[in-house]
């Protein structure tokens, strides 16, 4: 009995143009996502740095809420950090203690009309030297 040599490839199947036009679709909206919304958290973790940095720095605890302002302006422009308003940065102080609330938002445009709101909040309670 011999077998014909094509019966064997009816039974291999691949995928066909509809699976691979969807699995082009949904890598290609993830990698715009990744590509457009990446920015905004590589540069929230850069200001979480610079504000966690500030822990311990000579005379903080003696510093008025605008000379820390100018402290982390000076610390986020070095680590080139551009679409983030300082004025979005509340420090107060609380005894020897520099509390420092931020409180943003980034928006960003995806595609035609569709766009995306990520919002970032953090406090940090930090004394000097």
């Amino acid at each position: 009995m011999q077998k014909n040599k094509f019966s064997s490839m009816k039974r291999q199947g691949g995928a066909s143009a509809l699976t691979m036009l969807v699995m082009v679709l949904f890598f290609g909206s993830l990698l715009t996502l990744v590509i457009k919304l990446g920015p905004a958290y590589l540069d929230d973790i850069t200001i979480q740095e610079a504000l966690e940095g500030l822990e311990g720095t000579e005379g903080l605890s003696t510093m008025g809420p605008p000379q820390v302002r100018s402290l982390i302006n000076k610390r986020l422009s070095v680590n080139n950090v551009r679409g983030f308003d300082a004025k979005q940065i509340s420090v107060e102080k609380n005894g020897e203690f520099v509390v420092i609330k931020v409180d943003y938002e980034v928006r960003n445009n995806l595609f035609r009309n569709v766009d995306t709101v990520i919002h970032f909040k953090h406090e940090y309670e930090m004394k000097g030297k």
